[in-house]
């Protein structure tokens, strides 16, 4: 029974997408340049390559049982579709923004018939609608920030990572609809009837994200200093300890958070651990 995953030909989230596939041991192979099937190195489960916008439909319809996409996408195109997995990466916000000089500072401050610009229209109707405003939409299809300086638009919702673009047409945000990220989602009756096999891959994918966060700590520490070391890495599920032959030191090896590193070091180094090792960890299953 074959699987078939839905991911982005091309376009920002194309590499890290396949990137996470082969860390997660799903290799692609034969893939010409313009291809849009691939088969994998797991037995039954090949890769659809599409648009990234056009996933969400794709899943939901059936002809792909899984599929790689944004959070905004899958919301944008109401598409009957199961989240499965945050993929963690491409995170933003989908945001109403006004140019600086506007009177709007808050989204209390829009009256109605005010002018909206997005790329998203389903998402941008909707959220007006539960706020109770009238609205006269302009769909774009890029370059939505040039809209107020031509009088196109009073305010546009977009995504923003970093504000950075934002700001430098003089766009500030009044109000944050959500916020996405790069998503595994799954036909419902994918899931029915290949839950089993659909797992395995959520589980592969997982276990990369779960491990990214995390690295090995490998330290040997004087036999009597060892109830001090457990109080500073119980690690994942406590240390593991084991003796050193030959001498009255002991072996510890620990999953500590990456961003904890730096102080957990020095703190066993004081304690009087020798030989530290900081070692990657490609997956984490739990």
């Amino acid at each position: 029974m074959t699987l078939k995953l839905a991911v982005p030909n091309k376009g920002r989230l194309h590499e890290p997408i396949v990137d996470l596939l082969e860390s997660s041991g799903i290799g692609v192979i034969d893939r010409g340049a313009r291809q849009l099937f691939a088969r994998t190195n797991i037995p039954e489960l090949e890769i659809i390559f599409v648009r990234t916008q056009d996933i969400p439909s794709m899943v939901s319809s059936g002809a792909a049982d899984l599929g790689v996409t944004g959070h905004d996408l899958v919301l944008e195109s109401g598409a009957d579709v199961k989240e499965l997995l945050d993929l963690d990466f491409g995170k933003a916000k989908m945001v109403v923004a006004a140019h600086e000089s506007s009177s709007i500072e808050s989204i209390e401050d829009v009256e109605d018939e005010v002018k909206v610009a997005s790329e998203f229209p389903n998402v941008t109707r909707q959220y007006f609608e539960e706020k109770g405003i009238e609205i006269n939409l302009s769909e774009v299809s890029g370059a939505t920030e040039i809209t107020p300086f031509i009088g196109m638009a009073d305010l546009i919702v977009d995504l923003t990572s970093t504000g950075i673009t934002l700001r430098t047409h003089g766009l500030e945000v009044v109000d944050t609809l959500f916020e996405t990220s790069v998503r595994l989602i799954a036909n419902p009756q994918s899931l029915e009837t290949k839950g089993k096999r659909i797992e395995e891959i959520k589980r592969a994918l997982e276990s990369v994200i779960q491990a990214k966060p995390r690295k090995l700590l490998i330290m040997n520490v004087p036999e009597e200093k060892i109830s001090k070391i457990k109080e500073i890495m119980p690690g994942m599920s406590g240390p593991t300890v084991s003796k050193v032959e030959g001498t009255d030191m002991l072996a510890v090896q620990s999953v500590v958070q990456a961003k904890e590193v730096y102080e957990v070091i020095n703190k066993v180094k004081a304690i009087g651990a020798q030989d530290i090792l900081v070692v990657p960890i490609e997956r984490v299953v739990m």
